[in-house]
């Protein structure tokens, strides 16, 4: 977009880090002054729409455009505007919920490899909040404000869309979430403005099914029918003292495919001891072959055990927009 004559006309900025939400607490019990939208379970992008051309960014600020062509055309939609959109990268599953293993599919695909999948494994935006818009900064408008001017764009396409948003009546959503299987629903203070890379208890995450990233610090070889392969993966998060603790062993969850993926990405980082500052019990940590702590994965799973290990995990996939040492224990 060309520069305006306008006084506080500004540039759009080259980058935004995505505000962050704090997890559990429950409904708010000011209802009223929230406003409420479903939990999406992809990946985090930033979109800069500028010149009928659109650039995303991931969570860790890395430039993903080539990996989601289908973000071509959203540029042209939005035509000579100019905007900085937060939202969600998905992909659906056959009954309409987002599914982050066929995501993973399309992660760090580029070129041929992308175009292959485009067909089979289409991905959506999800456009939630807009940061801004035609020189201006909405950074510190209400929330309830950005996402009127977000819905003032009509952004609506086969590959673009602007989910719904439901002022109060968050009790209504939350069991809406439930009823089709959805991850959980996000509460977000209607009067509240949006703050870069900040975690705050403006946004609030509530979920249904419990998840948690965790930093690969090993892994075992299969034993049975997944002799030769990978067994199962020893996982752990950061304490504030910046010790890794280690959080249990994931043995489900992977296909045939993703244990292949897995181990060709693990066999680089062998270390020779264990990373992880607390101990493994004595079965895993003797037959494990240890790594560097750089992975980061996401497991679905029942709940924490009072020794502080994960129980009935399932393995969902890795994230690529998250450094291992940000990871660390969600509350509740």
């Amino acid at each position: 977009m060309e520069p305006s004559a306008e006084p506080n006309w500004e540039p759009l900025p080259a980058t935004i880090a995505p505000m962050l939400a704090t997890s559990g607490g429950g409904l708010p019990t000011d209802d009223a002054r929230w406003g409420y939208e479903f939990k999406w379970d992809g990946v985090r992008a930033v979109v800069h729409v500028d010149g009928g051309r659109a650039r995303a960014t991931s969570r860790n600020g890395l430039d993903i455009t080539a990996s989601y062509p289908e973000l071509a055309n959203l540029g042209e939609s939005v035509g000579t505007r100019a905007a900085v959109l937060d939202g969600e990268l998905v992909a659906f599953d056959e009954t309409g919920r987002t599914d982050f293993g066929l995501l993973q599919q399309r992660m760090k695909l580029t070129g041929a490899a992308v175009r292959r999948l485009m067909a089979t494994v289409p991905v959506v935006y999800l456009a939630f909040d807009l940061l801004h818009l035609d020189g201006r900064s909405t950074l510190a408008l209400p929330y309830a404000e950005r996402r009127s001017l977000l819905e003032s764009l009509e952004l609506s396409g086969a590959s673009w869309q602007v989910p719904p948003h439901f002022p109060g009546n968050g009790a209504a959503v939350l069991s809406a979430s439930q009823s089709r299987g959805f991850e959980g629903i996000m509460a977000k203070r209607l009067d509240s403005a949006y703050l870069p890379g900040k975690r705050s208890e403006a946004w609030r995450k509530l979920k249904n099914i419990r998840r948690q990233e965790l930093v690969i610090g090993g892994w075992t070889h299969g034993e049975g029918g997944r002799s030769g392969n990978l067994g199962s993966l020893l996982v752990g998060h950061y304490d504030d003292d910046g010790s890794l603790q280690y959080a249990g062993h994931v043995g489900t969850g992977f296909t045939q495919k993703t244990l292949r993926d897995l181990i060709s990405r693990l066999e680089p980082l062998a270390r020779t001891a264990s990373p992880f500052d607390n101990d493994v019990p004595r079965p895993h940590a003797a037959k494990a072959a240890w790594v560097e702590p750089e992975l980061v994965c996401e497991v679905e799973f029942t709940e924490w055990t009072r020794e502080g290990r994960l129980r009935h995990p399932s393995y969902k996939g890795l994230r690529f927009d998250k450094p291992a040492g940000d990871v660390k224990r969600e509350p509740g």
